[in-house]
């Protein structure tokens, strides 16, 4: 039987990688999911000793089985060549007694860069079988996938790429980094709403069939950089077995031997892409997630009932301000033993009503593997200055909320890996204020003492907003998005 990907909402509805990844969505509104991934097996003793970009070829290969060698080869070398800080790509770094997977070394210093770089690769090799076809990414962000995304695809062939994030819902620097972003076929547009009002509209309009279809007879297709797409967020199951990697090479485990690893989520996405290298053979004990006040993923971990319904809370870790975690959805379909119908039901419920409960065996199935806990920003503030004064190491503000939660949860007997996902330069007011008490109104002034201060260096990406000009001023109300992307789409593929 030909491998293809399915709906997470209809098994029937099949369809090859790089369609998928040029669709981004379902038509159903459901996510692409490969229903045999927990069959692939691959070769983990080697893997040990290849460095991150042959790892990341086996992972692709294996999952994207209508690319061939070469055109994966190819579009590891164009995502990771030179555009990292170091050859590692997601250095593990060993401070202490922890043990640290920075995964902020890209060029907008954040995780999102890993998936970010590596999707306009795979989407300009996909978009290669269709003559004549353009594609408009609508991408909402709380703050570093639509940086990650802009610089990913600026200037790509064929493709334009419209960014929304929620107005007063970022850190400064998160907002400079976006204003500023160069290229001709990138827009940027701020919400007056939140992240989950962002994702809500874009979701929208993906659904709204008449919409698409307007656009089709011109040869333009909508899709997402958002890691609901697969090809976001395949290129970031690499790290996970790169960390492990590491963990055996430093003989901080033995090789076979089961690992934790903590991650600070809000979309699901991150820890997700842990899970499916779990599920391709990596010796994984326990996943620990880790939520910040916006708690709705602890929630349901702890109870199997997911509710959206709930306050919005602004935290110093703006990227986990969310309450609806597209990828969760991922999740269900395989904990449910791949019930389409039963994972249609629920996101029928949770759009219907804001909320659902899932079945207890399911709730036992996935809670057998994912451990959760949440960290105020009080706690995560304290983690902060407990990290630095211990052993000198800056944390920022999203880490600072795993690390603290990996302490409230982490057992004795398994290695666990903090999933570090951003620069502290990014949120630097906040993690100055953590250590140093008040912080200057200027984020750049802030981000030199932060420099001075702990001697430690800003990545010079973050340095240099402070010198672009703003390009980008649009404000808009919720009900304005797809009158906003209608208008972009014009603009920016014409």
């Amino acid at each position: 039987m030909e491998k293809k990907y399915n709906s997470t909402r209809n098994r029937g509805l099949q369809i090859q990688p790089k369609q998928a990844i040029i669709q981004g969505l379902a038509a159903d509104g459901g996510l692409f999911v490969f229903d045999d991934i927990d069959k692939i097996k691959l070769p983990l003793a080697d893997m040990m000793d290849m460095d991150y970009k042959q790892m990341a070829q086996v992972v692709l290969s294996a999952l994207l089985f209508d690319f061939s060698e070469d055109e994966v080869k190819q579009c590891v070398e164009n995502a990771y060549e030179g555009k990292f800080d170091t050859q590692e790509i997601t250095p593990v770094v060993f401070s202490g007694a922890d043990v640290i997977c920075e995964l902020f070394h890209g060029p907008t210093s954040a995780f999102k860069d890993v998936g970010l770089r590596m999707l306009p690769q795979l989407m300009s090799v996909s978009l290669k079988q269709k003559k004549n076809q353009k594609v408009m990414i609508l991408t909402a962000t709380s703050g570093d996938t639509g940086k990650a995304a802009l610089a990913g695809f600026q200037d790509v062939e064929n493709v334009g790429i419209t960014v929304f994030y929620p107005d007063h819902g970022v850190s400064e620097i998160q907002r400079l980094q976006m204003i500023t972003q160069e290229g001709n076929n990138t827009g940027v547009v701020a919400i007056k709403g939140n992240f989950d009002d962002a994702q809500s509209g874009v979701k929208r309009i993906f659904n709204d069939v008449a919409f698409r279809r307007k656009f089709k007879q011109y040869n333009t297709l909508f899709s997402s950089a958002n890691s609901i797409n697969i090809g976001r967020l395949i290129p970031q199951v690499v790290y996970y077995f790169y960390a492990y990697k590491r963990l055996v090479e430093e003989k901080r485990i033995r090789f076979g031997e089961q690992v934790d690893f903590c991650v600070p989520t809000g979309n699901f996405g991150n820890v997700l892409a842990g899970y499916y290298a779990k599920m391709m053979g990596l010796p994984v004990h326990r996943f620990i997630v880790a939520a910040n006040a916006n708690n709705v993923l602890y929630d349901f971990l702890t109870t199997g009932i997911y509710n959206r319904n709930r306050p919005f809370h602004k935290t110093i870790s703006p990227s986990m301000d969310i309450l609806i975690s597209s990828n969760l959805e991922r999740l269900l379909y395989y904990a449910s033993d791949k019930d389409a119908n039963y994972v249609s039901n629920l996101m029928e419920e949770l759009n219907s009503y804001g909320k659902y409960q899932v079945k207890t065996s399911i709730l036992s199935r996935i809670q057998s593997l994912f451990s959760t806990g949440f960290a105020s920003d009080e706690e995560c503030a304290a983690a902060i200055k407990e990290k630095y004064e211990k052993d000198g190491y800056v944390l920022d503000p999203h880490t600072a909320c795993a690390y603290a939660v990996m302490k409230q949860v982490q057992d004795s007997e398994h290695v666990c890996v903090l999933m570090s996902t951003a620069s502290p330069y990014k949120f630097c007011t906040g993690v100055y204020e953590a250590l140093f008490d008040e912080a200057d109104s200027d984020e750049f002034t802030v981000m030199e003492q932060l420099e001075q201060k702990t001697g430690t260096k800003a990545p010079q990406n973050l340095k240099g907003l402070k010198e672009k000009p703003i390009r980008h001023r649009d404000v808009i109300g919720i009900g304005e998005m797809k009158a906003c992307v209608a208008q972009k789409t014009k603009e920016l593929l014409r």
